[in-house]
């Protein structure tokens, strides 16, 4: 049975189809991203989402289709890996993930983790917010508004933003790439973006894409802002947000996965390499040169996030040099 490897351009609405239904993964949007390729079975709905590098098929994600279906969707993109002479190698699993990648064989640990709110009670009363009050009070002072916008028509502002603040990281900062979302393209309608303007001029901006499953509402995806920008700006621009979807009676926000952080003894699984925990460890504990993991938790920390939840990678084959080579080269984790 010839099975295909990619959708087809009549099939994409079938893609966002299979996430409402399937996907329970807060990052899940991210795989309708340009660029991604795509895995189909005969006989079975939804797909799997993965880029290539070398011999490498770097797969976002599990496989986004019924429970039922879920092992075997899984087990046929192994099988044509194989046969293409080509190694699987997951990334961003959630648990359910994980679990099943390892019962195939699988090399899998956890790389970190990522954080959500829930909506339904949030507000910045109380001790525990008084700062994060304080830095979008300094914001407002400063004359910050804040809007929903189209993104075509204020593509040049959001492309200067973007210009200006990764000069200020300097040439050798590293982004993570796959593991993010866009502004633009097709689906952009379904995002929701917030701009900041002080004066009439942009100086930052929070890109918001859907969520689906069980904890359904919105991740809190790309970020940017002026470097000279006054305290507190994205801070009261995700504050912003977050009651604009608490009006929409959005049950979560999502912050996304942050490698190298949230790692805990208890999520480990029985396929996980001893080697490859020490390294993340190692990474976790004294790689902020390397990753900015600690920066990216402090912001989402200020939220006091009620649900931690680690993501894993996987490794078909074992983890060798050139796996870790291709993970690197495709996120741009390290």
């Amino acid at each position: 049975m010839k099975v295909p490897d990619s959708l087809q351009p009549q099939d994409h609405a079938s893609k966002v189809s299979a996430l409402e239904r399937y996907a329970d993964n807060p990052s899940a949007f991210l795989a309708l991203n340009r660029g991604n390729e795509y895995f189909t079975s005969t006989g079975i709905e939804g797909f799997i989402c993965y880029r290539s590098h070398g011999r490498r098929w770097i797969q976002f994600g599990g496989p986004f289709t019924e429970s039922p279906r879920r092992r075997e969707l899984q087990s046929r993109f192994l099988e044509h890996a194989h046969r293409n002479g080509r190694r699987v190698v997951g990334v961003q699993l959630q648990r359910e993930d994980a679990e099943l990648f390892a019962e195939l064989g699988l090399t899998v640990n956890q790389v970190g983790a990522s954080y959500a709110v829930e909506l339904n009670d949030f507000s910045l009363r109380g001790k525990r917010f008084v700062r994060l009050r304080n830095k979008i009070s300094r914001a407002q002072r400063a004359g910050l508004e804040i809007s929903v916008v189209d993104a075509d028509a204020c593509a040049g502002e959001i492309a200067e933003i973007d210009t200006r603040w990764l000069r200020e990281k300097g040439k050798h900062t590293k982004e993570l790439t796959f593991l993010i979302g866009e502004i633009g393209g097709p689906w952009q309608p379904l995002r929701k973006l917030f701009v900041g303007r002080i004066d009439g001029a942009a100086i930052g901006y929070v890109s918001y894409a859907p969520v689906y499953g069980s904890r359904p509402g919105w991740l809190h995806d790309l970020s940017r802002r002026l470097p000279d920008c006054p305290p507190g700006v994205m801070e009261a621009i995700n504050f912003h947000a977050i009651e604009h979807m608490r009006a929409l009676q959005a049950p979560w926000l999502h912050f996304g996965f942050t490698p190298f952080t949230g790692l805990d003894e208890t999520h480990r699984l029985s396929t996980a390499s001893r080697a490859a925990t020490r390294m993340i460890g190692l990474i976790a504990d004294h790689g902020d040169r390397v990753y900015p993991a600690k920066s990216q938790l402090e912001y989402k920390s200020k939220w006091y996030p009620d649900v931690v939840l680690p993501e894993y990678f996987a490794f078909d084959g074992g983890i060798s040099p050139r796996s870790l080579w291709s993970v690197v080269r495709v996120t741009n984790i390290l």
